[in-house]
């Protein structure tokens, strides 16, 4: 995929509801703004989970977080939005990994570390994810809430690698846009199925070497891919050189799954040649 080095983007709208972190003052209420949200939302969840999703109101949950009906709606639109507390601020977090990126990374390696502050988000309070999980699963509503929040992440992924091609230079057998955009889609696609996967086993194992591996498709099957019906340029692969006898040393946890171990030499072999 060839692409523009990065430049700075212009600034981009936070969402309304998302916190400006800029000064200590204002951290702080960020900081106080999220507390009271994960209160709410624990409340909501203890109370789906006793009462069920239909039964429970939102005088409840407030009462049961100790607050006025009128602090709830200050921080939720809805009861089943109080079941999402921390997606506002982990899509500011994913936002600033892309604003920061290294300027002759690959776009495509930035957002795969951008969408890592969402899996990180769930793997901070695992029981909780995995009771969330289950009962979005159950109540339709909750699950379109979280479709919902899933597309916001998909729309800035797709808004960044799509700010690294030029589209009014787009010419016949250059399908670099149409990619990005696809890229987009198959990074948010490998995160969701990783973490579904992780969700379902009762939030075992290491999600993050699991999403890291699930990342290597996803770069392995674009970087095959992507330029294909270019006019050829006449450049041919250099000519392989042999290095008969030479020892490749490769490290690996001795914990380490055999698919990670397996990684690890794929990569020294590549990064040799």
């Amino acid at each position: 995929m060839q692409y523009r080095p990065h430049m700075s983007q212009p600034a981009r709208p936070q969402p309304s509801d998302a916190p400006d972190t800029s000064t200590p003052g204002t951290r702080r209420a960020a900081a106080q703004r999220l507390k009271m949200r994960r209160e709410l939302s624990s409340a909501a969840m203890e109370l789906f989970a006793t009462k069920g999703y239909e039964a429970t109101t939102v005088d409840e949950i407030a009462a049961a977080a100790g607050v006025a009906r009128r602090t709830f709606f200050r921080h939720f639109r809805s009861k089943e939005e109080a079941i999402f507390p921390d997606h506002d601020d982990t899509l500011v977090r994913a936002e600033a990994v892309l604003d920061a990126a290294p300027p002759h990374e690959n776009p495509l390696d930035t957002v795969c570390r951008g969408i890592k502050e969402v899996m990180r988000m769930y793997a901070a309070s695992p029981a909780v994810s995995v009771a969330r999980y289950r009962l979005t699963r159950e109540v339709p509503t909750l699950r379109e809430a979280e479709i919902a929040s899933v597309a916001r992440y998909e729309r800035l992924f797709t808004r960044y690698l799509l700010g690294h091609f030029d589209e009014g230079a787009h010419r016949e057998g250059d399908d670099d846009p149409l990619l990005a955009e696809v890229a987009a889609s198959a990074v948010v696609t490998a995160h969701n199925h990783v973490l579904r996967r992780w969700l379902r086993a009762g939030a075992e194992g290491d999600v993050e070497a699991q999403l890291d591996h699930a990342f290597e498709i996803v770069r392995e099957t674009f970087g095959a891919g992507i330029g294909a019906g270019r006019t050829d340029t006449g450049e041919r692969p250099p000519a392989a050189v042999s290095r008969e006898g030479e020892v490749l040393v490769a490290v690996a946890r001795t914990d380490a799954p055999l698919d990670e171990v397996m990684r690890t030499i794929r990569k020294a072999i590549k990064d040799r040649k």
